[in-house]
């Protein structure tokens, strides 16, 4: 998905872009590619040099900044390769995050679905190409490792994670009666009303239940996901371009197909639209009421920042790039019911919604056998498991746990080389939950 959204669309290329964006073609296999610490991007020292050499140099423009391994250098500097709007933290110091780091964590052990030996938690980092990893236990840091050329104040992309960050402003702005969920979406941005997403309502765009015609299989150089990719592309059009030139313009082409509300899909366009909405309603795009209403309230250390199409407009369906801490601050303000740094920056009522779900049966027909009895709320991830967790997931290994019964938060930055969840849920889904049963069990009073 984000991988892919801002190169130039040539279908000769489609072939070997598959392997980047999607694991329907490549599988959860990871073998024909270099393990973790072959692919480390420090020790094969991307862009480094004045100027680096020319095998070591990765540019934007043909496409080379996502091919992997060079990807795993990319992910930590968007900014130096596409154009950015910033994401204030605001004037005020950074709210404290406690340390009582604990060696025991490394030591956890874990079998991964489908296997039958068992992995630790340390080996689960390389497995599934982590490049930065916090834990938060009853908001202390009880766990954190980078790696490759992550650093404690550096940023990395969040990919996917973008969405639930998007879908908790959204949800913020329906509990405080802003936005109507039950109203259609062409009754906020009339320019959408021949589109798909003008019958819509604002809850089946949040709970991605939208009958779309639209394709992200990137196998078929006819899906609607290349033309998407072509319109937020920020760089000049080929000469006889005639298409959008902008996601506003490409989310008014999208046609309908189907009920909406029948069915759960995730589409990265839901997210593209709900921040249309976002604006029209607020006159403040993502990135600026991001920061106003929670960034600049969480005590953040470091600005965030979103990738931007051609006119400036941020990249609401995986755009957002933050330091790994920064977005422990924001999965710990859930944790506690959306309130951190002596506030609430979050209604209560938004993260009670989130953390009881949605439609079970609609996420049934979406297919992910790898996530039985899960559902879609507020574009987050809800697992309903004995814990009530609940997940931000990005492409290539991004993720935002949240264990409200283990009062633990887990936030990971990855380069794994398939970008599907697919190919890493295996290890990670069982890891996260060893880890969570682990700090229960230690934090109960002895007997």
């Amino acid at each position: 998905m984000f991988g892919t959204l801002f190169k130039r669309i040539n279908k000769g290329k489609a072939a070997l872009l598959v392997c980047l964006v999607t694991s329907a073609a490549c599988g959860a296999e990871t073998s024909t590619f270099p393990d973790a610490a072959a692919s480390d991007p420090a020790k094969l020292g991307w862009m480094v040099g004045s100027p680096p050499p020319a095998d070591r140099i990765v540019r934007f423009e043909d496409g080379s900044y996502f091919r992997f391994p060079a990807m795993r250098w990319s992910v930590s500097n968007f900014r130096q390769l596409m154009p950015t709007v910033n994401v204030s933290r605001g004037l005020g110091a950074p709210a404290a995050l406690p340390q009582a780091l604990r060696k025991d964590i490394d030591a956890v052990r874990f079998v991964p679905l489908g296997a039958k030996e068992p992995l630790t938690w340390e080996q689960s980092l390389a497995a599934t190409y982590t490049d930065g990893i916090v834990v938060l236990h009853r908001g202390q840091i009880v766990y954190e490792r980078y790696f490759g050329v992550l650093k404690p104040d550096g940023q990395h992309g969040a990919m996917s994670v973008t969405k639930s960050v998007i879908g908790t402003l959204g949800a913020m702005l329906v509990a405080e009666g802003r936005l109507d969920a039950n109203k259609r979406v062409a009754d906020y941005v009339p320019e959408l009303a021949q589109s798909a997403f003008g019958s819509a309502t604002v809850r089946q765009v949040l709970d991605m239940t939208t009958a779309l015609k639209y394709s992200e299989d990137y196998t078929d150089p006819t899906a609607e996901v290349w033309a998407h990719a072509q319109a937020g592309n920020p760089l000049p059009k080929p000469k006889g371009y005639t298409g959008p030139r902008s996601y506003y313009e490409f989310l008014q082409t999208v046609q309908l197909q189907g009920q909406h509300g029948s069915a759960f899909g995730y589409k990265t366009v839901n997210t593209d639209v709900l921040g249309w909405v976002i604006a029209r309603v607020t006159g403040r795009n993502v990135a600026q009421l991001l920061s106003e209403r929670i960034w600049s309230r969480l005590g953040a250390e470091q600005d965030a920042y979103f990738t931007v199409d051609s006119i400036g407009t941020p990249f609401a369906g995986g755009g957002l790039n933050t330091g790994l801490r920064d977005l422990a601050r924001f999965g710990e303000m859930l944790r506690n019911d959306g309130r951190f740094n002596d506030q609430q920056i979050v209604p209560k009522a938004v993260v009670d919604d989130i953390r009881r779900g949605g439609d079970k049966q609609a996420f049934t027909k979406a297919g992910y056998w790898l996530l039985p009895g899960w559902s879609y709320r507020a574009m987050w991830w809800v697992t309903h498991n004995e814990d009530d967790a609940y997940m931000a997931r990005g492409v290539h290994g991004q993720a935002i746990y949240i264990d409200p019964k283990a009062e633990m938060v887990i936030v990971r930055y990855a380069s794994h080389p398939v970008a599907g969840n697919a190919a890493n849920d295996p290890v990670t889904l069982p890891a996260f939950d060893a880890l969570a049963q682990h700090l229960l069990q230690i934090s109960r009073p002895a007997k």
